[in-house]
């Protein structure tokens, strides 16, 4: 009833395929899952967002035009 509006984030972070790839951090002590982006070259990661359930990587998977997102634990 009472939800928190949704930025939009692709505003704020930019996404190179060249330079980068999409990861999602899954935490193996907590479940706690963030999604971002991974440079290719330096492994520095980008957070953008925290996913709570499968419409939070639905949303980020269509705000940046992904298919397949990675996930490292």
């Amino acid at each position: 009833m009472f939800r928190k509006k949704r930025k939009d984030h692709s505003a704020e972070i930019k996404f190179d395929p060249e330079t980068q790839f999409a990861v999602i951090r899954s935490s193996i002590c907590t479940g706690e899952k963030v999604a971002g982006f991974k440079n290719r070259k330096d492994g520095h990661f980008t957070e953008v967002m925290l996913i709570r359930n499968a419409d939070d990587e639905k949303y980020f998977k269509e705000t940046y035009g992904l298919d397949t997102v990675k996930v490292e634990y």
